[in-house]
């Protein structure tokens, strides 16, 4: 069975090399929806709480929430940097409250102090459920993401990779060492 779960995004991304509209800079709010796969827990009866799918998924992704998504190549990343190090606002600032961790994989990077996201790939739908499928794959057994921005979609589909240890009383998933880090029941 499945739990199924949405996030809100609102980013600023551009299609660098891109001949057409997309090529400007320009703002999305974007839909994620998570599909997580696993046995109906017995204690809660539920596979896992859409709420915390939401914050799990959220502590990682609010890095592309109110953020902007550029290439590594594209030539408005360093013009970008220089203005806000002119600003004062590069290394962040006390109103820049919603910030996930940094992160850094093979597919983007996030700073989050300067609400920037650096990609590999153009960000299309197709290159967020990527990157987003690769910041979560260890976090939630996902069977499926679909993402929708402006009138662009795209959607695919995932092995299930596990059955995940998961708190009889919460139903969500116990840490490495067999405790629940919401309610402290202990395996």
């Amino acid at each position: 069975m499945r739990s199924i779960a949405t996030l809100d995004l609102q980013y600023a991304h551009r299609f660098y090399g891109f001949k057409g509209e997309a090529q400007y800079l320009h703002g999305h709010t974007g839909v994620l929806t998570l599909e997580v796969e696993d046995t109906i827990n017995e204690g809660v009866n539920m596979v896992f709480p859409c709420n915390e799918i939401q914050k799990t998924a959220w502590n990682i992704l609010k890095n592309f929430d109110h953020a902007l998504v550029l290439r590594e190549d594209d030539p408005l990343l360093p013009a970008v940097l220089r203005v806000y190090e002119a600003q004062g606002i590069k290394d962040g600032a006390p109103t820049n409250q919603m910030k996930g961790p940094a992160f850094h994989t093979a597919l983007a990077t996030a700073y989050p102090e300067c609400r920037l996201v650096v990609t590999k790939e153009t960000m299309t739908v197709e290159g967020m459920i990527k990157i987003v499928y690769d910041l979560l794959k260890d976090k939630l057994n996902i069977v499926k993401i679909t993402f929708t921005s402006g009138v662009n979609a795209a959607t695919e589909e995932f092995e299930s990779r596990k059955s995940m240890d998961r708190c009889p009383w919460c139903g969500i998933a116990l840490n490495e060492n067999g405790v629940c880090p919401k309610c402290g029941y202990k395996k």
